[in-house]
């Protein structure tokens, strides 16, 4: 049998006592503090040229309103300027804005789309 040669032992360097601790180590983990996200209200405001039918055009194909609500929506906006379309996470919000504004030019009305935070 060939000889091996022998190399001296190495020592462990976790073994409890031989630095003063007790062989563990502790990891502490950071707690992180999600919040959810900021919501957005999409608003259509109101002006004098773009049909009322348009309007409720709109909330329906875009917001998914039934004709009742879109018809309420559509009132709200002819008499207080303004009137909230639904709420949505920033994305959302923003491109159903620029599809309203997009379909709102296609068909040649002023109509104006914005999003503001809820």
């Amino acid at each position: 049998m060939p000889d091996i040669p022998s190399q001296p032992p190495v020592p462990p360097t976790n073994i409890p006592g031989r630095d003063g601790s007790d062989g563990t180590t502790t990891v502490e983990r950071a707690t992180q503090k999600t919040e959810p996200p900021r919501l957005y209200q999409v608003l259509l405001l109101n002006d004098d040229f773009t049909p009322m039918e348009f309007v409720v055009m709109v909330l329906q194909e875009y917001f998914r309103h039934d004709l009742d609500t879109a018809t309420q929506i559509m009132l709200k906006i002819h008499h207080d300027g303004r009137g909230v379309c639904g709420v949505f996470s920033k994305d959302v919000a923003a491109t159903k804005v620029e599809l309203v504004l997009a379909a709102a030019r296609r068909a040649g009305h002023p109509l104006q789309c914005i999003m503001e935070a809820a």
